[in-house]
């Protein structure tokens, strides 16, 4: 790389760090061409950016953003994703992660918080946002129909019982 190229690149990173609500960051060491691929691929379908890095200049392009925290992450084969959702950012990585043992989480950011592996990999078995909102519509058709069948089943015992005794009222 000349000197215009790494300017270039510390430029988009940092862009990149800044702008993204989710970082997460891995080891690649001992995948394919085609499993990388494949993991972009994935990755793209949920607007996220799966990026090999260059660890000594993404450190200086790291030094001037809100996630200089994250420098001692890149050694090694590193590649970042970057994404607007952490959660989702998390379980495609750990789900290939799963099924190719080469790839390995080692650490991230969501929002404004550092992740460690634990970190990712708890973030990854959380719901989506989507998920969440159907399970809370769930639980409240579920009361409002209990709460209703309830209601129904109080009418139909009143319903069923004898009328009153007839013998208090006066004869004529």
């Amino acid at each position: 790389m000349n000197k215009e190229q790494k300017k270039n690149y510390i430029s988009e990173m940092t862009t990149q760090f800044e702008n993204s609500k989710a970082i997460m960051v891995t080891h690649y060491q001992g995948l394919t061409m085609t499993q990388l691929d494949d993991l972009r691929s994935k990755m793209r379908e949920h607007g996220i950016i799966f990026k090999i890095t260059k660890n000594r200049i993404t450190k200086l392009a790291l030094e001037k953003t809100k996630c200089k925290d994250l420098t001692n992450l890149f050694t090694g084969p590193t590649a970042v994703a970057f994404g607007e959702d952490a959660i989702m950012s998390a379980r495609i990585l750990s789900k290939f992660a799963k099924d190719n043992e080469n790839l390995k989480l080692i650490g991230g950011m969501m929002e404004n918080e550092i992740l460690d592996q634990a970190g990712v990999m708890n973030v990854a078995n959380l719901p989506t946002l989507d998920e969440a909102r159907a399970n809370i519509v769930g639980i409240l058709n579920a009361s409002a129909s209990k709460l209703v069948s309830i209601l129904l089943a109080r009418s139909e015992k009143m319903s069923s019982l004898p009328p009153e005794n007839s013998e208090t009222q006066p004869k004529e």
